[in-house]
Order: C-alpha cells, then sequence, then structure tokens
C-alpha cells in the first residue's frame, strides 16, 4: 500500500525549522541534568510493580492486602507506559538504542507486546495521527466508532450511552484480541502498512502471554496457597483499574470534538502539510500541578511529544511555551483544554459520531 503524502507546503516547512531553531535554542539553556529523572522513574516504576507483587503473594492470607497491591499495579501499569515505555520506544531514556530495547520489554512481562505496539505507536501512530486506516489507534473494529467520517452502525448507534460500560475493558481487549488480531488478523492496519512478522516474534508474544498469567494467577494459587477466587478477582480488579485510568489520560489528547480527522483524497494526498497536521489533531491539557505532571511524565504536553518526539518529556514544559507562542505568531490552531472539558468534548465527538450529526450536516450543505 502507498503511504498517504503530507501536504509539500515550503512556507510551512521553513516555518516548522524556524521553530525548531527556537525550541534547540531554548533546550541548549537547560543542559541535559533532568535525564536522570528519566532513567529513575525508568528503574523505580517497574521495581514498584513487582514489589507490590511479591508483597502481595507473600501476604496471600491478607485479602484486603492482596487486592490493594493488585490494584496498586495496574496503576503503575499506566505509569511504567507513560514514564518508560513510551520513552524507550522514542529512544528517549537512554542514549544508546539497545538499552531502551532492552527496557522496552519490560511491557512483554505486563501482558502487552512490545514488538506490536512500538510498530502501532511508532510507524502508524505517530506517522499518521487521526488518519482512517493508517492509525491503529483510531481503527475502527468494535462497539465504539472513533472517526466521524464513517457511518455509525450496529451498537455505535448508542455508543455514547454505553462507552463507559465499553471502556473498561480496553486492557482485556488489549491483552486477549488486539494483540492477536494485529499478529495473525491480514486485514489489520498493521498488517497493512509493516513488514512481514516473524514467526520468532509470533512465537515469543504468546509464550509471553503464557508467563504473565502464569505469575500473575497461577503462581498465588499453585505455590501460596490463594483461592482461585481471589486470584481472578484482584487480577480483574488490577485491569480494570489500569483500563480505566490509561483511557482517562490517553483519550482526551487525540480524540475530541474540536480535533480534525483528515481525510485522504483519491491521490493518496493529505490536506495538510506534516507540521500543520500535529497541531490540527492533538491538544494539551492545562495542568500546573507539578506532582501530577511528574507522575504522569508531562503526558498532558502532547502537541510537544507529536512535534518533538526525539525529545524527553522533561523538557516539554519549555518546548510547550515556545510552541504556544509560536503558534500565536503564525495562526496556528494550538489547542488546549482543563482535563474534564477534554473529556466532554471525548464524549461530544461519540455522541456526535453515534447520531451521525456530521453526515446530516454535509448532506445539507
Amino acid at each position: 500500500m502507498n503511504k498517504p503524502l503530507y501536504n509539500k507546503n515550503h512556507e510551512e516547512t521553513d516555518l516548522f525549522n524556524e521553530l525548531r531553531k527556537r525550541v534547540n535554542t531554548r533546550l541548549k539553556s537547560i543542559g541535559q541534568s533532568r535525564d536522570r529523572t528519566v532513567r529513575f522513574k525508568a528503574f523505580l516504576l517497574p521495581l514498584l510493580y513487582f514489589l507490590a507483587y511479591f508483597v502481595a503473594i507473600f501476604n496471600s492470607e491478607n485479602r484486603s492486602l492482596y487486592i490493594g497491591c493488585y490494584i496498586f499495579m495496574g496503576i503503575n501499569i499506566v505509569l511504567i507506559y507513560l514514564n518508560l515505555i513510551h520513552e524507550a520506544a522514542h529512544n528517549n531514556i537512554f542514549k544508546t538504542k539497545k538499552y531502551n530495547k532492552w527496557f522496552l520489554k519490560i511491557f512483554d512481562l505486563l501482558g502487552a507486546n512490545s514488538y506490536i505496539w512500538e510498530r502501532r505507536h511508532i510507524l502508524s501512530h505517530h506517522s499518521f495521527p487521526n488518519v482512517d486506516g493508517w492509525d491503529t489507534d483510531i481503527e475502527q473494529s468494535g462497539p465504539i466508532l472513533v472517526y466521524p467520517h464513517s457511518q455509525a452502525k450496529g451498537l455505535q448507534k448508542y455508543q455514547h450511552r454505553f462507552f463507559f460500560l465499553a471502556y473498561p475493558l480496553y486492557l482485556f481487549n488489549w491483552m486477549f484480541v488486539r494483540d492477536f488480531r494485529d499478529f495473525f488478523d491480514k486485514n489489520r492496519i498493521i498488517q497493512k502498512t509493516q513488514a512481514k512478522i516473524p514467526l520468532s516474534e509470533k512465537i515469543r508474544m504468546i509464550a509471553y502471554k503464557l508467563f504473565y498469567f502464569f505469575y500473575q494467577i497461577f503462581v498465588p494459587i499453585l505455590f501460596f496457597g490463594v483461592s482461585w477466587q481471589l486470584a481472578l478477582t484482584a487480577w480483574l480488579l488490577q485491569m480494570l483499574v489500569a483500563s480505566c485510568f490509561a483511557l482517562f489520560v490517553l483519550l482526551p489528547l487525540h480524540a475530541v470534538e474540536h480535533n480534525e480527522f483528515p481525510e485522504i483524497d483519491e491521490n493518496g494526498n493529505l490536506p495538510y502539510s506534516w507540521m500543520r497536521h500535529q497541531f490540527e489533531v492533538t491538544n494539551d491539557l492545562t495542568n500546573h500541578n507539578q506532582f501530577i505532571r511528574y507522575v504522569l511524565g508531562n503526558f498532558n504536553y502532547h502537541v510537544a511529544h507529536h512535534l518533538f518526539p526525539n525529545y524527553s518529556y522533561e523538557y516539554y514544559p519549555e518546548i510547550t511555551e515556545e510552541i504556544r507562542l509560536f503558534a500565536q505568531e503564525h495562526n496556528l490552531h494550538y489547542k488546549r483544554y482543563p482535563l474534564f472539558q477534554a473529556l466532554y468534548l471525548h464524549y461530544r465527538l461519540l455522541k456526535s459520531n453515534a447520531t451521525s450529526i456530521r453526515a446530516v450536516m454535509e448532506e445539507s450543505m
């Protein structure tokens, strides 16, 4: 398949080069001391995750502690993703790519698959965010319709009424359905756009999945006297909490009503330049709470991440300040919302898609 082509707007290419110079100049004055914080959290968060696991299984007679540890692990999965996995995929933890690849494999121990996720994220989502058929994050294969230019079908017509029931199943779908489909379903975006997946990676994916469920559920039952009801309940709660927390953080950054979902024309061209595309499909979240920003890895500065993904999240506040000022000067569509407003705009997108408001409006024009 031929990949979509961004609009070759030379004026906007020059604008981005100017912005990049401003950002580089700003960051040179800071130095690289903040990289130590990224590395510290990269070691700390997996340590806390597995420490909670061992506290749970070695105190299995205490049901409340056991469940509490598994819930904490669910929260920590998201923090590991934001602060470690996501940064390792962009080679932002260590200067040596090999070390970043090693850390990325921690994802396999958490029930996901690092090989297929890295390709989804880098080669699909970052290359063509919010573009149907190319961004795996909006791939339409379930009851929730995110892409606004498609007709709602079946349950999708009622998605704004039941989405809060579907979203807690996010990680269950990821572990049991999405990874397997991306490896074996030839109709998936990842299969159409990427090189053939080696057999060794397919075997490795299945082996890690089995190992994950073995240590999460069966080790406590077989070796520590945990009842199957408690083991399963604690694991389910871990996944429910992680799913809700993950979507609470991720959904308000792209899939909101005021962001665009650019369409490809008959010649395979996108309407915007690469730089303008990132502004049109991405928004930031306003949050000046230093603790939340530290814990979530500055993920609320998402425009900076899409424009400058090879910089560590520790530098996003300064990069975002440069982007915001630059956007004001050159009439670029920089968007920033409070968290709950962004979540409401996501709901508005779901409702609009479900009731086909956009289709009706386009037909009447």
